[in-house]
C-alpha cells in the first residue's frame, strides 16, 4: 500500500484533550475497580482527580508521576507533538514540581504512514523535553489504526511544597495563566474552516511549557494554596473538581476570563466537539451559569488541550504573582476568588 500524506486531523475522528472519555463515564467506571490499599508515601492519588500522583521518596524529595497521549489536534507532526509533550508535561507543574523524565507513548499506521513524519512527531516533543529540562530516556511504540503520541513523565517536587486540588481557601484571589477557546478553534481546523496559520497564536500558547515556579519567588510559591491545569474537561470541569476537593465554592467573574481572538467567533460558528456537551453534563448539577450568554456557556465547558494553570493564592500575593506570571504568560489575569460553600461549587457571573 502507497504511504500517503494527508492533514493529521483528518485522518482521525477527534483529537486532543477533546477524546478524553467524558468525566462522567470515567468516574462511573473507576468507581466499580477495586485499588490496591495506598502506601503512606502515597501522598496524592486519584481520589481528588488531581493533576498527577505524589510518592514520597524522603523527607525532602517526592516523586511525582503523570501520563497523558491522544491523536491528532493539529495537522502538522511537529506541531502536534510539541503541543501533546507540552500537555503532559504540564501535570507536573501542575503539582508545584519539575519534570525530570520522559518516556514516549506511540502508536501509528506503519502501513500508510511515512517514517518522516513519525520522525517529525518524535522531533517536535524531543525539543519540548528538553527545553523542560528533562531526559528524555525511551518509551514504547505500536503498529495501530491512527497516530497518537503523548509522555509519561516522572518529575520532583518538595513534599512540604506540593500543589494540589484540596488546598484553595477562602478569600484566595484564582489566577488563569493562558487564554481559552483550543477547543472550538481546533474545532474549526478540523472541519477545514481555518488553517494552521490562522491560529499561531493558539499554537504557540499550546506548545508553552507551563513552568510557572522559576518565574515566582519562594513567597509567592507558597503564597499558592491549590493549583490544577484546565484541559479536557474545561474550565468548568477542572473548576469544579478543585471546589469539591477544597470544599469551597468559586466565584468566577467571566468578563474576566481571558480568551483567543478566534474564540468567541468559533463558537458562534458551532464549531464544536462531543466534549462540550459532555462538560456540560458532568457539571450542570454543581455550577451556576443563569447570568452567562448561551456563547460564554459554551465557552467555559470547551475542552482545553494544553491549557493553562488555575491558581488559588494568597490575595496579599496575587497582583505580585499575576505580574511575575505575566512575563511568561502574558495571558495571566486574576478570574475570580475563592468564597465558603455556597449552593454550587462554581457560580459564573
Amino acid at each position: 500500500m502507497n504511504k500517503i500524506e494527508t492533514s493529521l486531523t483528518q485522518t482521525v475522528q477527534k483529537g486532543g484533550c477533546a477524546a478524553k472519555v467524558s468525566a462522567t463515564e470515567l468516574r462511573t467506571i473507576l468507581s466499580q475497580v477495586h485499588f490496591p490499599k495506598p502506601h503512606p508515601e502515597l501522598l496524592v492519588d486519584g481520589r481528588f482527580f488531581d493533576d498527577a500522583g505524589v510518592y514520597k521518596i524522603n523527607d525532602s524529595i517526592a516523586m511525582v508521576q503523570t501520563l497523558d497521549f491522544f491523536t491528532p489536534i493539529l495537522d502538522s507532526p511537529r506541531h502536534f507533538d510539541a503541543v501533546a509533550a507540552t500537555n503532559a508535561l504540564s501535570d507536573v507543574y501542575a503539582m508545584g514540581g519539575r519534570p525530570k523524565t520522559a518516556m514516549g507513548i506511540l502508536a501509528f499506521p506503519l502501513a500508510t504512514m511515512s517514517a518522516e513524519t513519525i520522525v517529525e512527531v518524535m522531533q517536535g516533543a524531543s525539543d519540548v523535553v528538553a527545553e523542560a529540562g528533562a531526559n528524555f530516556v525511551g518509551g514504547h511504540s505500536i503498529d495501530d489504526d491512527t497516530l497518537k503520541f503523548g509522555l509519561s513523565v516522572t518529575g520532583f517536587v518538595d513534599p512540604q511544597k506540593i500543589w494540589t486540588n484540596t488546598g484553595a481557601k477562602v478569600r484566595d484571589h484564582l489566577i488563569l495563566t493562558k487564554a481559552l477557546g483550543t477547543g472550538t478553534i481546533t474545532a474549526a481546523l478540523k472541519r477545514q474552516e481555518i488553517k494552521e496559520f490562522d491560529m499561531m497564536d493558539v499554537i504557540k500558547s499550546m506548545s508553552q511549557i507551563n513552568n510557572a515556579i522559576d518565574f515566582l519567588s519562594d513567597d509567592q510559591k507558597k503564597a499558592v494554596h491549590a493549583a490544577t491545569d484546565i484541559t479536557g474537561f474545561g474550565l468548568s470541569g477542572h473548576c469544579m473538581q478543585l471546589a469539591k476537593a477544597s470544599e469551597v465554592t468559586l466565584k468566577i467573574e467571566s468578563q474576566n476570563l481571558p480568551l483567543f481572538p478566534m474564540a468567541m467567533k468559533c463558537l458562534e460558528k458551532n464549531f464544536l466537539t462531543k466534549a462540550h456537551r459532555t462538560n456540560a453534563d458532568y457539571t450542570s448539577a454543581s455550577i451556576e451559569t443563569e447570568k452567562l450568554s448561551p456563547l460564554f456557556k459554551s465557552l467555559i465547558h470547551d475542552p482545553q488541550t494544553s491549557g493553562g494553570l488555575l491558581l488559588s493564592v494568597d490575595p496579599q500575593y496575587s497582583q505580585k504573582i499575576v505580574e511575575a506570571l505575566k512575563v511568561r504568560f502574558p495571558s495571566t489575569t486574576i478570574i475570580g476568588q475563592v468564597q465558603s460553600l455556597d449552593y454550587k461549587s462554581v457560580i459564573f457571573e
